[in-house]
Order: structure tokens, then C-alpha cells, then sequence
């Protein structure tokens, strides 16, 4: 052989090994591609130095060359050998990534799918992925698995994902998914299992899913779908799952269902399917579970239901429209575990066959029409736990054979028609928690040792007829949570058949035949919320040991003979909201400590001995609503702090002696329906402020000795003549009473003295504005006159308090140091606010300084004509006083009652003011608002536009009452000139109709006061909730709802909406404020017209209705969106 021949051989085999080591090394290049993808996803994750993707290092080599050298690499150069989560087929390529549950926050931007060729198996779910789901996830082209549930993912599903042609498994569930649900998903063949539940996926269910023959699991539940189920999907033969509850859905079940002849589980519970059930899914006989309940459906249940025996579990058709009787072909499956079919119309008897149903552990047929007695056979359910027959029309006796139930924890049969005495069997129940026997005809006695177990919770007996004594084992019956004993003819002695229960939270045995004193041991309850003992024949004093029990609500014990006073110990129940004590012999004053009970909104003492006076403290307890102090021997004068109370809806001091005038600051009281003063001893006028008392309906104050006119009011002028008469002073328009202008007494005279000198005041308040408008008018022509001419016009006499205009300016300027800035409360575009202390007349003002600035001194001059006209024509408890006006040659002022607390706006913006103002304050300063406007354009001649209503223009005192202020842009408004005018108002507040036209009216005012109100719910501006509500909207006469763009704002949760920094609403709170986001919601309609008037409104916040609104569910699923589609002034 050659010498060159061998040195090509070795240069061939020198190349051929290059070759394999190249070849070789590859993997590692291709490892190193998706290694770098994934660290580049790493990096962006917001938590990369989670310890789950720790290990996720990678060194690259400088250069290939040293993969060429017999260098090992370092052990984490490979992702396939170290990092977690990672796995690779042989030639090192990445087929697997489960990162399930690793705390993984971030998104899927910069995860690079395509650098995942091999890739079959993506687990992300369990972490916190947010975003959308990239259309890039169609390059994994070999994917098989694909789990992303369990993380906050939301947008559109791609329809990309549709490509993805070797896919057997897709969960997306558990995510914010919205839109519709990709019809190019039916194009995964190889689909299996898909589940697309909790998301909030909208649309219908798209018929291309019949194209998925493999599919076994289909779960679709809890999202927004709608529509009917296709009939396409009677084509998936394979399937064994299907779960479509709680969407939207609705049609009748498709017969084609009948061909899932493999399916187990059938769940289509709260949707809105109608129909009738179809007789084919008695057909699938392999059902396990079937779930059909809160839909429509109507007719007959199937008798071949009977034929499902492979129904292991649960049978639940509860709350549909079901009619007929129940088939008793039921009872052949006998493998059934629980069976609801409550809330239907269905009638006839319990069938028997019930009784061979051994394996049942649950069987609700409540709140049916069910008639008949109940079969023997029901005993035989030896596995029963939960046994619910109540609200039916069952009548006859309770089984005896109900003592073998052993297993039974709970019994309902309340609300039938169930007579006889209650079997001593009852007492075999040693398991039984709860037992639910009221409103039925029972009679004789009650088993002695019902607690016999010792579990017993919840213990309802009431509205029977029983007798007898309170079974002795409920003495020592410790588990007690809730008990109802009243409404029958119970005996015993209330001092010995009760015990010390630690976990009692109600008890009630009201209305029976009980005696004696009342335990002390009712103090030691921790728990106890609610002690009702009305209508007995209890006697002795109330122990101060009630005062430990320091969690009750509700504690009631009138129409009892209760002697003594109240005890001091009351002052610790600070959690009570309802007091009633009326119908005793009580007697004494009411305890000091009474002002501790902050939380007390029903509070009656009515029908007891209680003397004294009334304690002005009761004004201190702002969350009363009712307040009955009548059929006592009060005395001395009504305490004017009352006046603070300004969520009473009903007040009765009547048949007292109390004394004296009735205090104007009742007039307060913006909340008040009922009204009763009488039969006392009460002297003097009727405050005329009482006339803007709108909310008050019903009034009585007869049998007292008050005098002259009734206030022009509904609640007197509507009156009825036995709720006036007694009261030889009054006059008036109602039959018992002379009419004002025949009565010549001296008292009458002396009232016609005031009203003159009213008018005399009035009057000189008018000339002097008219002095002041002609003074401005001259102004310029005084400007060339000599200095001391122009001295003799450089100020206006203060003709409300009757002060020289020259002294009050000088008084003015010394009390605020010459306008010094240190004194400025507030600035506006056309001057500042100052507060003055005015030391001889002993009152703080505040004194608004127009600037006179030559451009603009004619609109300034407007405002102040404006300002001053407005407010010596109106008078109105919310609406800031005006004490007088000052023109001089420098600039111009007017002088208003100071209110401490400043603007609304202020309050809000500060976290800590805005704290104080909780939600009862916040609906108050809503309600005096719209009374305001509500006087303002229906109760003037002509009525009066504000023009700028606004946060900044509501002024609130000490006491958290708001004022409307500036009325510089205020317009009187005339049927006989034009109510157009420049564009005037606050950004943020003027109605955008104001946009086109210039025709300002009532509706300006309503509108501006929608964005107010719900600035107070909200706690800042609404701008951006308003302009989602409103965005999109197509129509002029139609509502905000209407607009399609607005689905956003319509999904938003009412309570993400409201104010945040205060503590959450109370049950009742939480109904006014509904209410009031409805209104509010109404005054900002797009058009006008269809806009409340204010009256309407301030009627409207007024109501019992509003204060206590029902809500449809709880607050915390209520949408902007329902409360949009409401209109409250329709319904």
C-alpha cells in the first residue's frame, strides 16, 4: 500500500469521526436553542427566583470548538438532566414541561413556541398567568396535553388553538376567558377530554363540537353561554361526562341526547331549559349522576326514569315547574343515595315505594303540594341523614316507625298540616342536629328528652298547639344554636327550665304561658344575638347580669309584668340594633349609660312608668329609626337633640306630659314618615320649618295647646281631623279647625305683628338688592365723580342682620386682617372664601371677596346679582343662609352661615375625612341634596335652575348636614322669555346635552346631581365609570344599558364600585345604597326626558321602600349592570 494511499484512508477516517462527533453533538446544539427559549421566558417572569425554577441555569461555550474537545459539560448545561419540570426524548429534544403549580407569575408573551418542535406535553396550570393566550401556541404542532386552568388568564380563546390536530386533552378551565367559544375547536379529532368551565365565555355552544367522536369529558359549566344545545352533539357517541350547569342556556333538552347511551354523568342544573323532560335520558342507563334542578322545565318526571338502576348517587330535579305526582316507579333505584325533587308543583301522595330506597341518604320533596299522610314505609330509610318534607299540605300523624331512623341529622316537616301529639320515637334520634316541626297543628306534649343525644342545633317547634312543660332535657342541652318555642301554650318557669348554653345565638319562646323571673344565666350566653320573650306572664325585675351577654342584637320583652327600672348594665350591650321593653310596669328615668348603644335602630318603651325627662342622649343614637317613648309620664320639654336623628322614620312621645314648644329641630329629622306629640301638654307655634319636612306622611298632635297656622306641609294639610282637633289655638283649611283670616284673638293678633315684621324684613332684604343692582349700574359714573362722593356709595347697608354697610365692611376686613390669605378657606374663578369671626356679634361667617377685574367685571357682577336674588327668594334647610351682601368700589361680598366641615369635594379627597363619612352620613347628604334641588324647581315661582351643582358647591356643617352653595350661575326660570343661556357649570358635572344646545332647564340640575351622587358612593369622581356606562350609545331615548361597549362597566361588580376606605355596609345599608346607585344611575340618562324629575327622586330617597329595599341576592353579586337595567321610578 502506498504511502499517500494511507495517509487518504486516514484522512477519510480523521473526517468520518469529525462527522460522528458533529453528529453527536447535535442534541446538544438543539438543547441549547430551547434552553435559551426557556430562560428567556424566565426572565420575564415577575417571580423568576421562585425555588421551583432554581435549577433553571444554563453557561454556553465560547465557541464550538470546545464541544470538539474531550471537555465534559457541567452537569446543569443540559435542561433535560437538572431542571425541574423538564423532559426530553433521546436524542435530547424537549417533549415535556410541567410546571403545575410553581407560583409562576407572569405571561406567555415571551414564551417561544416555536422553538419547541418536539414538544407533546404543556402543563402551566396552578400559577398565576395572567393575559391572553398567544395565537403562537398553534406552532406547537406535536402537542398532545395542554393544561393552562387554574390561573388568571383572560381575552379570547385563539382560535388558532384550532391547528393543534394531535391534541387529547385541552383544560382551560378556572381562568377570565371571555368571548365565544372557537368553532375551529371541533377540528381536534383527537380531542378526549375538554374542559372550558369557570370562565366567563359567552355565545353558544358551537354545533362543530359534534365533530369530536373521541371526546369522553365535555365541561362547559359556570360561564355566560347561552343559546340552546345543539343537536350536533348527539354525535358524540364516546360520551361519558357532560357538564353545562350554570350558564345561560336554554331551549328544550334536544332528543338527540338520547344517543350518549354511555354517558354517567349528566349535569344541567341552573340554566333556562323548558319543555318537558325528554322520556330518552331514561334511556341511558349506564347514568350515574343527573342533574337537572333551577331550570323551567314543566310536565310530568319520566316514568321511565324508574329504569336508571345504575343511579348510584344523586337524582336532583329541585326548583322547576314539575307537575303531576311522583312516579313510583322512583323507588326501584335502589342504589340512589340522595333525591331532591323540592320547589316544583308537584301533588298527589309520597309514594311508598319509597320506603325500598335502603342506600338513600338525602330525600328533599319540600315546597311542593303534596298531600296525604306520610308512608309507614318512610321508616325503612335505615340510611336516611337528611329527611326534608316541609311546606307541603301533609296532614295525619308523624310515623311512629320514625324512631328506627337512627342515621337521621336532620328532620324538616314544617309548614304542613300535620296534627296529633309528636311521637316519644322522636327521642330515639340521638343523632338528629337539627328538627324542624313549626307551623303545623301538633298538639299534646313534647317529648321530654328530645336532646336525648346531646347534638341537637336548631329546635323548631313554634305556631302548634302544643302544651305542657319545656322538655327538662333542654336544660342541659349544650349544642343549642337557634331555638323556636313561641306561639303556643308552653308552661313552666323560665327562672328553672333554661340552662347555661355556650353556643346559643337565638332563642324565642314568646307568646306562651311562661311565668316567673328572668335567669341570670341568659348572661352568660357569649354567643347570644337574639332573646325573645314577649307575650308571657314574666314577672320581677330585669337582671343586670343580660347586661354580660354583650352580643345581642335583638333583645325583646314586652307584654310581660316586669317591675323596677332598666338596669345600668344595659350601657355594655353596645351591639344592640333592636330594644323593646313596652307593655311592662317599669319604671324610673332611662340610664345615662343608654348613650353607649350607638348601634340601636328600634328602640320602644312604649306602655311603662317611666318618668323624668327624655334624655337629650337619645339624640346621640343617629342609626334609630323607630323611636316609641309614648304611654309614659315624661315630662319637661322635648330635648331639641332629636333633631339629630336623622334616620327616624317613626316617632311617638305621645300621651306624656311633656311641655313646652315643639323644637324646630325636628324639622331635621329628613328621614321622618310618622309623627306623634300627642296628648301632652305641648304650648306655642308649629316651627314653620316643618313645612320642608317632605318625607313626613302621617301626623298626630292632637290634645295639646298649640296655636296658630298648620304648616304648609302634606303630612298637615292632609290630616286626618282626630289628629288635629284638641288645640284651641290652630287654625287652618281642615274642618275642626277656623280658618286663620276669621280669628280676631289676641294671640292671633301677635302673630299677625310677627308675620309683618317678617315681611317688613323681607322687604328691606329686596330693596336693598335692588340698591345693590342699581348701584353696580352706576358704578362707572361714580368712577369720574370727585372721592368723596364716590365714599357715600363705597358700601351697602347688611340689611338681613341691619348693620350700616361702612361699619360691617371695616368689622369684616379687621376680622380677617384685610383679607389676609392666612384666613382664605377657599378660591374660586372669580374670588376667594375667608372665615371671619365677627367678635361683636359673636358668630363665625364666612365671607365670599368677588374680584372686580375690568374683563371680566360683567360676568362677575352677573354672579353676584345672581347670587343675591337667588338666596333672599328661598329658604331652605339645604340651602347655605345668605346674612347679607356689600358692594363696594373694590370689589363685592356676600356673607354666608360657616360651615365647619367645608366642600364635599374636600372631604372625599382626604382618606381620613372621607372615613368619617360612613354610609348612613353619605345617603343623608344625598337625600338633603335632592331635597334641596326638589324645593328649588318645584316649590319656587318661577322655579329655580343652580346651574353648577357639584361636590366643590355642597357645603357640610359640624353635624355632617349638607348645604348647596354658589348660586352664581343660578337661573330663574319663565314660561314668557327664553331659558337659554352662555354654557355655565363645573367639568365633570354638566350634562352633555349642554354639548349642542344651550336651553339650560331642571334636567341640567338632575343630571349634575347623578354625578354627584354617585361621586359620594364611589369617593371620587365617576368620570371614568360614566363614560364606560355611557360609551356607545345608540339611541337618545334610550338608557345607558343600551350600550353594546359597555359590557365591561355592566359586568362590574357594584361592590368593587363603592368606596373602599369605609367599613362595609350593614344589610340595610346595603339596600339604600343599591338604591341610590339606581337613582343615580336614572339621572344620568343620555336624553333628557327620560331623566326623574328632582321631586321624584327626593320622594324616591324618601320612601320606606328605598330604606328597605329587598335585594334580588347578595350585594357582593350584584352588577352596574342590573342596577342599569332597573329603572326605579317604574317599579
Amino acid at each position: 500500500m502506498s504511502s499517500s494511499t494511507f495517509y487518504e484512508k486516514l484522512a477519510s477516517l480523521a473526517c468520518l469521526l469529525f462527522y460522528v462527533q458533529l453528529v453527536s453533538t447535535t442534541p446538544c446544539f438543539a438543547s441549547s436553542t430551547e434552553a435559551e427559549a426557556l430562560l428567556k421566558w424566565k426572565a420575564s417572569i415577575q417571580n423568576q427566583t421562585h425555588d421551583n425554577l432554581s435549577t433553571w441555569t444554563y453557561f454556553r461555550r465560547k465557541n464550538a470548538t470546545n464541544f470538539l474537545r474531550n471537555r465534559k459539560p457541567k452537569a446543569n448545561a443540559s435542561p433535560c438532566k437538572t431542571w425541574i419540570g423538564i423532559s426530553c426524548n433521546a436524542a435530547g429534544s424537549i417533549i415535556k414541561i410541567n410546571l403545575t403549580t410553581s407560583g409562576i407569575q407572569g405571561t406567555l408573551h415571551e414564551f417561544s413556541f416555536l422553538s419547541f418542535p418536539n414538544l407533546e406535553y404543556l402543563d402551566l396550570s396552578m400559577n398565576k398567568l395572567f393575559h391572553v393566550i398567544p395565537p403562537q401556541i398553534s406552532y406547537l404542532s406535536k402537542l398532545v396535553y395542554l393544561d393552562l386552568a387554574r390561573n388568571e388568564l383572560f381575552g379570547r380563546i385563539p382560535l388558532e388553538i384550532g391547528r393543534l390536530r394531535n391534541l387529547t386533552i385541552l383544560y382551560l378551565f378556572e381562568n377570565k376567558l371571555s368571548g365565544e367559544i372557537p368553532k375551529e375547536i371541533g377540528n381536534l379529532k383527537s380531542l378526549v377530554d375538554l374542559k372550558l368551565s369557570i370562565n366567563s365565555l359567552t355565545g353558544s355552544i358551537p354545533p362543530s363540537f359534534g365533530s369530536l367522536k373521541k371526546l369522553t369529558t365535555l365541561c362547559l359549566s359556570k360561564n355566560e353561554l347561552s343559546g340552546s344545545i345543539p343537536q350536533e352533539m348527539g354525535n358524540l357517541k364516546s360520551l361519558v361526562e357532560l357538564y353545562l350547569y350554570e350558564n345561560q342556556l336554554n331551549g328544550s333538552i334536544p332528543t338527540s341526547l338520547g344517543n350518549l347511551t354511555t354517558l354517567t354523568h349528566l349535569w344541567l342544573y341552573t340554566n333556562k331549559f323548558s319543555g318537558t323532560i325528554p322520556d330518552d335520558i331514561g334511556k341511558m342507563e349506564f347514568l350515574v349522576h343527573l342533574f337537572l334542578s333551577n331550570n323551567n322545565f314543566t310536565g310530568c318526571i319520566p316514568k321511565n326514569f324508574g329504569n336508571l338502576e345504575k343511579l348510584q348517587t344523586l337524582l336532583y330535579l329541585y326548583s322547576n315547574q314539575l307537575s303531576s305526582s311522583i312516579p313510583e316507579e322512583l323507588g326501584n333505584l335502589k342504589s340512589l343515595v340522595g333525591l331532591d325533587l323540592s320547589y316544583n308543583n308537584l301533588t298527589g301522595g309520597i309514594p311508598p315505594k319509597f320506603g325500598n330506597l335502603k342506600k338513600l341518604q338525602l330525600l328533599h320533596l319540600h315546597n311542593n303540594q303534596l298531600s296525604g299522610s306520610i308512608p309507614k314505609e318512610i321508616g325503612n330509610l335505615k340510611s336516611i341523614v337528611d329527611l326534608g318534607l316541609n311546606e307541603n299540605q301533609l296532614n295525619g300523624s308523624i310515623p311512629a316507625s320514625f324512631g328506627t331512623l337512627t342515621n337521621l341529622e336532620i328532620l324538616h316537616l314544617r309548614d304542613n298540616k300535620l296534627s296529633g301529639p309528636i311521637p316519644r320515637e322522636i327521642e330515639n334520634l340521638k343523632k338528629l342536629t337539627r328538627l324542624h316541626l313549626d307551623t303545623n297543628q301538633f298538639s299534646g306534649h313534647l317529648p321530654q328528652h328530645i336532646c336525648q343525644g346531646g347534638q341537637l342545633t336548631n329546635f323548631s317547634v313554634h305556631n302548634n298547639n302544643l302544651t305542657g312543660p319545656i322538655p327538662r332535657s333542654l336544660k342541659t342541652c349544650t349544642s343549642l344554636f337557634r331555638v323556636h318555642l313561641e306561639g303556643n301554650q308552653l308552661t313552666g318557669n323560665v327562672s328553672e327550665v333554661f340552662g347555661v348554653y355556650p353556643n346559643l345565638d337565638f332563642i324565642d319562646v314568646s307568646h306562651n304561658n311562661l311565668y316567673g323571673e328572668i335567669s341570670h344565666n341568659w348572661g352568660q350566653c357569649p354567643q347570644l344575638k337574639t332573646l325573645l320573650m314577649a307575650g308571657n306572664k314574666l314577672t320581677g325585675s330585669i337582671p343586670p347580669e343580660i347586661g354580660n351577654a354583650n352580643k345581642i342584637h335583638v333583645l325583646d320583652l314586652p307584654s310581660n309584668h316586669l317591675v323596677g327600672v332598666v338596669p345600668k348594665e344595659f350601657g355594655r350591650l353596645t351591639s344592640l340594633v333592636k330594644l323593646m321593653l313596652n307593655g311592662n310596669q317599669l319604671s324610673g328615668r332611662i340610664p345615662s349609660e343608654f348613650g353607649s348603644l350607638t348601634d340601636l335602630e328600634y328602640l320602644d318603651m312604649s306602655r311603662n312608668n317611666f318618668n323624668e325627662s327624655i334624655p337629650s342622649l337619645l339624640g346621640g343614637l343617629v342609626e334609630l329609626n323607630y323611636l316609641n317613648l309614648s304611654n309614659n309620664k315624661f315630662s319637661q320639654a322635648i330635648p331639641f337633640q332629636l333633631g339629630k336623628l336623622v334616620q327616624l322614620s317613626q316617632l311617638d312621645i305621645s300621651h306624656n306630659s311633656l311641655e313646652g314648644q315643639m323644637p324646630s329641630k325636628i324639622s331635621n329629622m329628613g328621614s321622618l314618615e310618622r309623627l306623634n306629640l300627642s296628648r301632652n301638654n305641648l304650648s306655642g307655634f308649629i316651627p314653620t320649618s316643618f313645612e320642608g319636612m317632605h318625607g313626613l306622611s302621617v301626623v298626630d298632635i292632637s290634645y295639646n295647646d298649640l296655636e296658630g297656622p298648620l304648616p304648609n306641609n302634606t303630612a298637615f294639610r292632609d290630616a286626618a281631623p282626630e289628629g288635629i282637633q284638641g288645640n284651641k289655638g290652630l287654625c287652618g283649611n281642615i274642618g275642626v279647625l277656623q280658618p286663620c283670616n276669621e280669628r280676631s284673638s289676641k294671640k292671633d293678633q301677635k302673630r299677625i305683628l310677627v308675620i309683618a315684621f317678617s315681611l317688613l324684613a323681607v322687604l328691606l332684604l329686596m330693596s336693598s338688592f335692588y340698591t345693590v343692582v342699581f348701584v353696580l349700574d352706576k358704578r362707572k359714573k361714580l368712577q369720574h365723580s370727585d372721592p368723596e362722593r364716590n365714599n357715600m356709595h363705597e358700601a351697602i347697608s347688611f340689611s338681613i342682620l341691619n348693620f350700616d354697610g361702612r361699619a360691617m365692611y371695616e368689622e369684616i376686613k379687621k376680622a380677617t386682617q384685610d383679607f389676609d390669605s392666612m384666613y382664605c378657606i377657599g378660591k374660586g374663578g372669580h374670588g376667594s372664601v375667608y372665615r371671619a369671626n365677627l367678635s361683636f356679634a359673636n358668630v363665625v361667617v364666612a365671607v365670599k371677596k368677588l374680584h372686580l377685574q375690568k374683563d371680566d367685571e360683567k360676568n362677575v357682577e352677573k354672579e353676584f346679582l345672581n347670587e343675591v336674588r337667588t338666596l333672599t327668594e328661598i329658604r331652605h334647610r339645604n340651602i347655605v343662609k345668605l346674612y347679607g351682601y356689600c358692594a363696594h368700589k373694590r370689589h363685592s361680598l356676600l356673607v354666608y352661615e360657616y360651615l365647619e366641615r367645608g366642600s364635599l369635594a374636600a372631604m372625599l379627597s382626604k382618606d381620613e375625612e372621607a372615613k368619617e363619612l360612613g354610609w348612613s352620613k353619605r345617603v343623608n347628604i344625598v337625600k338633603g341634596v335632592a331635597h334641596a334641588l326638589s324645593y328649588m324647581h318645584h316649590d319656587c315661582l318661577p322655579p329655580i335652575v343652580h346651574g353648577d351643582i357639584s361636590s366643590n358647591n355642597i357645603l357640610m356643617d359640624s353635624e355632617f348636614e349638607a348645604s348647596v352653595a354658589d348660586f352664581g350661575a343660578a337661573k330663574f326660570l319663565s314660561t314668557n322669555s327664553t331659558n337659554w343661556t352662555s354654557l355655565a357649570g363645573t367639568y365633570g358635572y354638566v350634562a352633555p346635552e349642554l354639548a349642542y344646545t344651550m336651553e339650560v332647564n331642571e334636567k341640567c340640575d338632575v343630571y349634575s346631581f347623578g354625578v354627584v351622587a354617585l361621586e359620594i358612593v364611589v369617593g371620587r369622581h365617576p368620570g371614568d365609570l360614566i363614560s364606560y356606562l355611557s360609551t356607545g350609545s345608540s339611541s337618545s331615548s334610550s338608557s345607558l344599558s343600551s350600550s353594546s361597549s359597555a359590557l365591561l362597566a355592566n359586568q362590574m361588580l357594584v361592590v368593587d364600585v363603592l368606596d373602599q376606605r369605609i367599613s362595609p355596609l350593614t344589610h340595610q345599608m346595603a339596600g339604600e345604597a343599591v338604591a341610590l346607585v339606581k337613582i343615580a344611575f336614572a339621572c344620568l340618562n343620555a336624553s333628557p326626558q327620560s331623566r326623574p324629575t328632582m321631586k321624584q327622586v327626593s320622594q324616591l330617597l324618601s320612601s320606606t321602600q328605598t330604606q328597605r329595599l329587598h335585594l334580588p341576592k347578595p350585594l357582593p353579586m350584584i352588577t352596574c349592570g342590573e342596577l342599569l337595567a332597573f329603572n326605579p321610578l317604574t317599579t
